[in-house]
């Protein structure tokens, strides 16, 4: 059965305002939303990747962006969580390289709860892949099956989850680097807490220790030669890193909401005049007006490229590196406007710019962007 016609964007608006509503309790707490995920399902919302044959929307990156943002206006924790979600359900819709029987397992799944999916990559000791070290976690073949023993990090919405696309490194004479599917309620997994960073905190971004697991021979979604560099399409780099932005400008937008409405109602005894008479604090305001337009014309035109199938090169990098960049900008800037109130922590300014500076922990890093274009730049020159 195909989901209702709803649209996408007006919804997401309207359960933003109801998550907006318990975000600094799951803040202050770090309990996670699953209510939330209940209430993304009931929307249609949890399918907005999907094609419209497998119970979806059919939304491309612009829509899906737009999604995100309203979301993490209301609770970024639980937009984050769904933009991870989003990831893995573009690429298997888009790219066509998860095997059949997987493919029909999770849109099936998605079509009857909230059965939501993230990559498990990142490793204690070794960080992300981005960073070129091989995984070790390690995938051993035993007759019809796959035996998993490892140790993953970051694993953001794990208590909501019910796979992980979980990046290993199999013991054959020539070892690939393969992506597995895994049951998240299978025997031998276990989550060890151990996020308790100091924005997002309701992500539940913990670890999750694998002893021994099981999974049948069958249930790789993909592998590659471990000698090679981990393989990445250049819409799907764009797709993911877009929806990450997407999170921290939504974050950015309600900070500005905040901020603008204290300065418009706010009339100290001493000005006799609401704060935003004031000229100075006209130009900051005007200053986070610019970075957020310049945001969402950013990510909507890179979402738009993707849609249409453009070359879109190392811009999704690019992308992010700018939007998250302007995101810690506003909410500082934010709390500045704000003076003393804005520290306070019912104001929830300061949630908003503890939640903006979190975006800079995401791999890779912004220096590594900034290395990665300068190498790129000098190789085009090398090349005239």
């Amino acid at each position: 059965m195909l989901q209702e016609k709803i649209d996408p964007v007006d919804k997401a608006r309207r359960l933003a305002v109801d998550f907006a509503e318990r975000a600094a309790h799951h803040d202050a707490t770090g309990e996670f939303p699953f209510e939330n995920f209940t209430r993304l399902f009931e929307a249609g919302l949890l399918g907005l990747v999907n094609a419209p044959e497998h119970g979806g929307h059919g939304g491309g990156l612009a829509e899906a962006q737009a999604v995100i943002s309203e979301i993490a206006r209301g609770e970024p924790s639980t937009a984050l969580v769904l933009a991870m979600h989003y990831n893995s359900h573009y690429s298997l819709r888009r790219f066509a390289k998860w095997p059949a029987h997987l493919a029909d397992r999770v849109l099936s799944a998605n079509r009857h709860g909230p059965a939501l999916i993230n990559a498990a990559q990142a490793e204690p000791r070794i960080g992300s892949p981005a960073h070129g070290a091989l995984p070790e976690t390690i995938a051993r073949r035993d007759g019809g099956t796959w035996r998993i023993t490892g140790h993953k990090s970051y694993v953001t919405g794990i208590p909501v989850l019910k796979w992980v696309a979980l990046l290993a490194l199999t013991d054959e004479p020539e070892p690939r680097l393969a992506s597995f599917l895994v049951p998240t309620d299978s025997p031998g997994l276990r989550i060890e807490k151990a996020w308790n960073a100091a924005g997002m905190h309701a992500t539940a971004s913990d670890d999750i220790i694998l002893d021994d697991v099981v999974i049948p021979l069958e249930d790789i979604i993909e592998a590659q030669p471990a000698s090679e560099p981990l393989r990445r399409e250049e819409h799907a780099t764009a797709f993911f890193f877009s929806l990450i932005a997407a999170v921290y400008h939504g974050v950015a937008l309600s900070a500005r909401d905040r901020v603008l409405a204290f300065a418009a109602h706010h009339t100290p005894a001493s000005l006799g005049a609401p704060l935003s008479t004031v000229p100075r604090i006209q130009d900051g305001l005007g200053e986070i007006e610019v970075r957020l337009a310049t945001n969402a014309r950013l990510l909507r035109s890179l979402g738009e490229d993707v849609d249409a199938g453009k070359v879109v090169g190392l811009d999704g990098m690019h992308v992010r590196h700018v939007v998250i960049d302007n995101a810690v900008a506003i909410t500082s800037l934010a709390l500045e406007l704000a003076g003393n109130p804005g520290l306070n922590r019912d104001f929830q300014l300061e949630r908003h710019h503890r939640d903006a500076i979190t975006a800079r922990s995401h791999a890779p890093q912004s220096h590594m962007i900034r290395t990665i274009a300068a190498r790129n730049a000098i190789e085009r020159l090398a090349s005239r």
